[in-house]
């Protein structure tokens, strides 16, 4: 298509919408950075014309479709943040059932039918509405995250609003799912712990519940606020909160050798999530682009358990201070 030569836009994101298509001519709309030039020239109408949902400006500042397909980081962010609500409901089902309560492994199987059934209709209501295939803008840099930060200032008094997801839809699919896991969580849960968790007192049996109405709240502002640079620094806290959990679990659990963990076959899962997260994280940083290279560092992600337990008996603090009184 032809483009005409005319005033570049102001700032990084304002962009000429794509009026109408005539053969190989394309006419194009005023740039949303023309600002205080009366009506036709970018006036009010003007400071109101950004790219709609779904498209992002290109190199010549004019709006295009975002035709592409999440690459394979994209879809390792996506997933890390449909983790993050199914660990916290599993980790407050846990710390809430008590440890007589038969019910944690339904209410468990229930919050991962809840996320699973809320990342299924999240991808389904997406465009292409009623297909698993989203169409998305490629993440070219940290600032498209937040297009609201450089709308630009013509006369240093009027802010032109060009404002758009250019990292449609990676932002905004986040908060859908999370209103998905929220209202399934709503429509299901209590129904099954006031029927299952009568090894609960009254007030606790909905504290799990509760809990994931403050959670929620929290990991949407998250997303907005942080929605960028979770994108480039997930993979780094899956690796470093996955390894302070791991020690922080054995050492609370009294884990010292293979057997205790042979014992509880609750230690097992638990040490196998923690190895799926590893995993996932060496993943995510590596991306597998050379599975030569990259598919040998999976060999890791036993390492941090192995090199506890085979150490946890050397330090051991009754053992530390009783050495230490006979030294002296």
């Amino acid at each position: 298509a032809a483009v005409d030569i005319q005033p570049a836009c102001l700032g990084l994101y304002c962009g000429r919408t794509v009026l109408s298509v005539n053969g190989s001519v394309e006419t194009y709309g005023d740039c949303g950075g023309s600002a205080g030039l009366g009506p036709g020239r970018g006036g009010p109408s003007g400071l109101r014309r950004v790219c709609p949902r779904g498209q992002r400006t290109d190199d010549n500042k004019i709006c295009r479709e975002c035709m592409g397909s999440p690459d394979r980081y994209d879809w390792l962010y996506l997933g890390f943040m449909a983790m993050l609500p199914l660990v916290l409901h599993w980790f407050f089902i846990e710390w809430y059932s008590g440890k007589k309560s038969s019910s944690a492994v339904l209410q468990h199987l229930t919050a991962l039918l809840e996320c699973s059934v809320a990342a299924v209709v999240t991808l389904l209501v997406s465009d292409p509405v009623g297909s698993l295939h989203i169409r998305s803008c490629r993440v070219k840099k940290l600032s498209d995250w937040y297009t609201m930060l450089y709308n630009p200032s013509p006369d240093y008094i009027t802010t032109v609003h060009c404002t758009h997801e250019a990292v449609y839809p990676l932002y905004t699919i986040v908060f859908i799912y999370y209103a998905f896991c929220l209202v399934l969580m709503m429509l299901l849960r209590p129904l099954l712990v006031k029927k299952i968790a009568c090894g609960l007192g009254r007030s606790d049996r909905f504290k799990s519940i509760y809990a994931a109405l403050y959670f929620f709240p929290i990991l949407t502002v998250l997303q907005a606020v942080g929605g960028g640079l979770l994108y480039y620094a997930f993979p780094y806290i899956i690796l470093v909160l996955s390894l302070v959990t791991l020690a922080v679990y054995l050492s609370a659990s009294e884990v010292e050798f293979f057997k205790d963990l042979l014992v509880r076959k609750k230690r097992l899962v638990v040490l196998f999530s923690h190895w799926l997260l590893h995993a996932y994280g060496i993943i995510s940083i590596s991306k597998l682009d050379k599975l030569e290279q990259d598919l040998p560092l999976l060999a890791l992600v036993p390492a941090p358990a192995l090199f506890y337990l085979m150490t946890a008996k050397y330090t051991e603090p009754s053992r530390i201070l009783s050495e230490g009184g006979n030294g002296h």
